[in-house]
């Protein structure tokens, strides 16, 4: 394991170095654009981290590039709208230990950004946590490897804050670093998820986050999302328990939905004895999520059946699930019954969009950002092809495995 990253970070080092001095080509026969497309036998050329060119290619079987991904699936790096990079199991195994050392728990979440770059995310949004910051800005300047990752650094949740102080609270996130404001508008599902913020509240904090130049991603259950679209916010994280009426309410309003199918509920059953203890994880919690698991199902069936719902790709990635991000690809095509390639699209061009960065990242075309990943298998006939990674690149190449 220590040589695979020792061997890796070297890699990782010669790359940012080939980045700086000069122009590569990619070859592939079979790529996804990250809007739904399919490019077949073109060269990509990349200078610097961004995409120079894509062009067909006129070269034989036997032309040579710096990567010859041909016989693989390639396309953008996968974007990842919810998780907790700096999530993890303590020094005894556990979640949420009190006496562990801040420099392991600065280790943990760097190897939780590894991993999470090395399983195809590029890019992640972290929702959200203080110690976001400097891994965020480790990763921005090289220090460490990791994927992009935007932050909400503190979450609304105090329910008792006026709407003047509300928009303070906005204005005190922006200035820590925030790249997007979280706002708890439900309890959590294992405590039933009843909604916590008035309509009035929830119209102050979105209305500030937008001056802010802060999109606003509200974590709401039942009717607290139809309270999250009409009072303008961003995008609504989860859904559970919610109804058709709200779905479409979601639509009106062109409101960003991110529900979680199946690895979130599915990692905190596997690693219950991990968790149970913990502030807020009890056996009734417990027994809530294996109640609510199917019922999430049957929702992400009802949100695709919802027109112009706009539905992006997040797993809510926690201790124990970092690294393992794309199984949520598969309990959606699986258990939910989305078409695999807007599965791709959804965590390509439509999560970009969502965060405002479709113009850099979530699609293979000249300008963007060279987030370019490489699937041993075609993932829209074989959706656990997502599993197969065998090439990362972001800038640099991370890995590359064929």
């Amino acid at each position: 394991m220590l040589r695979t990253l020792l061997g890796s970070v070297v890699l990782f080092l010669c790359s940012l170095a080939v980045a700086q001095e000069r122009t590569v080509t990619i070859f592939t026969d079979y790529a996804f654009d990250g809007r739904g497309n399919v490019l077949r036998n073109v060269e990509i050329e990349i200078r610097g981290d961004k995409i120079l060119s894509i062009r067909k290619s006129a070269r034989g079987n036997n032309a040579r590039a710096d990567y010859d991904l041909r016989g693989l699936t390639v396309l953008p790096g996968w974007i990842d709208s919810h998780t907790h990079p700096t999530w993890h199991f303590g020094p005894n195994g556990r979640f949420g230990e009190k006496d562990e050392l801040p420099e392991r728990a600065t280790l943990e979440a760097e190897g939780n950004a590894w991993r999470t770059l090395l399983a195809g995310f590029t890019t992640i949004q972290s929702l959200g946590s203080p110690e976001d910051v400097p891994l965020r800005d480790a990763i921005n300047r090289g220090v460490v490897p990791g994927p992009r990752i935007l932050t909400a650094v503190n979450p609304l949740t105090d329910e008792k804050l006026t709407p003047d102080q509300i928009r303070a609270f906005v204005r005190k996130v922006k200035a820590d670093g925030a790249d997007v404001l979280k706002i708890f508008a439900s309890r959590s599902i294992r405590q039933g998820g009843g909604q916590t913020l008035s309509d009035e509240q929830l119209k102050a904090a979105c209305d500030e986050a937008r001056a802010q130049g802060l999109r606003s991603v509200v974590h709401a259950y039942k009717d607290a999302v139809k309270a999250s679209a009409d009072a303008g916010c961003t995008e609504v994280e989860h859904g559970s328990l919610t109804t058709d009426d709200n779905l479409r309410d979601m639509a009106s309003h062109g409101t960003w939905f991110d529900p979680q199918v199946g690895l979130v509920i599915h990692n905190y059953l596997d690693n219950k004895e991990k968790f149970l203890g913990a502030p807020g994880y009890t056996e009734e919690g417990f027994a809530k999520m294996q109640e609510v698991l199917p019922l999430n199902v049957e929702m992400f069936k009802r949100a695709l059946k919802t027109p112009e719902l706009k539905i992006v790709f997040g797993t809510d990635a926690v201790a124990g699930a970092h690294g393992r991000n794309a199984e949520e690809f598969i309990y959606r095509v699986k258990d939910g019954g989305q078409d695999p390639m807007a599965t791709m699209v959804s965590a390509n061009s439509l999560a970009a969009q969502a965060l405002n960065l479709d113009q850099e990242i979530g699609s293979l075309s000249p300008g963007m950002q060279a987030d370019i990943i490489a699937l041993d298998g075609d993932p829209t006939r074989d959706i656990t092809a997502v599993r197969r990674v065998v090439f990362v690149m972001s800038g640099v190449v991370y890995k590359d495995r064929r």
